[in-house]
């Protein structure tokens, strides 16, 4: 596809590893076709810090920016809905900020097209800025919107508004590109168009083992006290986990058949492959990666975070394994006593992914006229003063 030095910027959330995983493959991708990637934005918060390993694999510039994220509990565990938005609001001077060095980076580099991967601040670029280039957004939020898709009962308000903020983050999106565990069908009245999952070729290549352990990928470091406690009681089960803590430099071993890891993307998929399974917090992108090797997975969703719920739901459906409300291992490990079967269909389905997604960036490139107008005046149509 003619996609050859076509330039295109990234714009990334920070939050987990999911979209920074996706946002390595997409590069790896677009790169192949020829285009070039100049340069990432990603949102930071006080809470996380975006991991060495990222810095390396993006291997271009990698500016960090304030941006909205979920606030949790006193003992970093659940999700909290209004102090969520109370940080938000106290913090909307830096986040105008940030909308400001977003304006910066694409009067910098004039790239053809904008990838968001759920970057909340992208939708509020394009709803004052309203720049001349295109946009994508990528992530498999964009699947609740479809009309077609059934949300888990019982969660109205939840849904409504996971719904809405992934409306806010999409504004201006020329395409929404979901993510899915299964095909489904496209909804261009929304502009909403289903993807296979985005994984790196390194999963895909990964040769596997059953091995004697556990891998534990946690999204919130409080959640440690919870492995820990099931541990105490089963100190026979070896388990590996993988969480953003600022403590763990490498890696931290708590005994001799319990080990943290700090997040690191290599490491995590090695020992992956070579897992009797992977016990989660729900990530879309740690579960469709599980799949595709051939692992079960256990899910345990953040609590308060809506999007986790409805993953473990679906992905169960999709033959992934099954979920629960806490980590209760002992569980799953009954589970793996039975019989699983490799879901063949699911990795065919990750093999169309490419070219699915190419097809897409070609378009949207080429196509004349592909901006849409937003109603809301440019505020901020004058000289700017950005920031450093």
């Amino acid at each position: 596809m003619p996609l050859s030095n076509k330039k295109c910027l990234f714009l990334v959330q920070g939050e987990g590893r999911g979209h920074m995983m996706q946002s390595i493959s997409m590069k790896q991708l677009v790169e192949n076709a020829g285009m070039n990637v100049l340069g990432v934005l990603i949102g930071k918060s006080n809470r996380r810090e975006i991991p060495s390993f990222y810095y390396e694999r993006m291997d271009t510039s990698v500016i960090p920016i304030e941006s909205p994220n979920m606030a949790t509990d006193k003992n970093a565990k659940a999700i909290k809905a209004l102090p969520s938005l109370f940080n938000v609001i106290s913090k909307l001077p830096q986040f105008f900020r940030s909308l400001l060095i977003i304006h910066r980076e694409i009067k910098k580099h004039k790239p053809d097209v904008i990838i968001n991967f759920y970057e909340p601040l992208a939708g509020l670029y394009y709803l004052f800025f309203r720049p001349k280039i295109p946009m994508i957004c990528i992530g498999h939020h964009y699947m609740f919107n479809h009309p077609e898709y059934t949300m888990p009962e019982g969660h109205f308000f939840a849904s409504l508004g996971l719904k809405l903020w992934t409306g806010l983050i999409s504004i201006g999106a020329k395409k929404k590109l979901a993510l899915s565990f299964y095909p489904f069908d496209d909804c261009k009245d929304k502009s909403i168009y289903i993807i296979p999952p985005l994984l790196r070729r390194e999963v895909q290549n990964q040769d596997t083992t059953n091995g004697s352990y556990l891998l534990v990928y946690l999204l919130n470091s409080g959640y440690m006290e919870d492995i820990i406690h099931w541990h105490s009681q089963n100190l026979q089960v070896k388990l590996h986990c993988f969480v953003d803590n600022k403590d763990i430099v490498d890696y931290y071993e708590y005994d001799s058949t319990l080990v943290f890891h700090q997040l690191n993307d290599k490491k995590f998929l090695e020992m992956m492959a070579n897992s009797k399974g992977l016990v989660s917090t729900s990530g879309f992108e740690s579960v469709c990666e599980a799949m595709y090797l051939g692992k079960p997975v256990f899910m345990v969703p953040v609590e308060g975070h809506y999007e986790q719920f409805c993953n473990s739901r679906d992905a169960a459906g999709a033959g992934a394994g099954l979920y629960d409300t806490s980590f209760k291992i002992d569980k799953f490990l009954t589970y793996l006593s039975g019989s699983y079967s490799e879901n063949e269909e699911f990795r065919e389905w990750v093999k169309k992914s490419e070219i699915t997604i190419l097809k897409h960036i070609h378009n949207v490139v080429h196509e004349d006229n592909n901006v849409r107008q937003l109603r809301p005046y440019n505020v901020l149509n004058k000289k700017i003063a950005y920031p450093s």
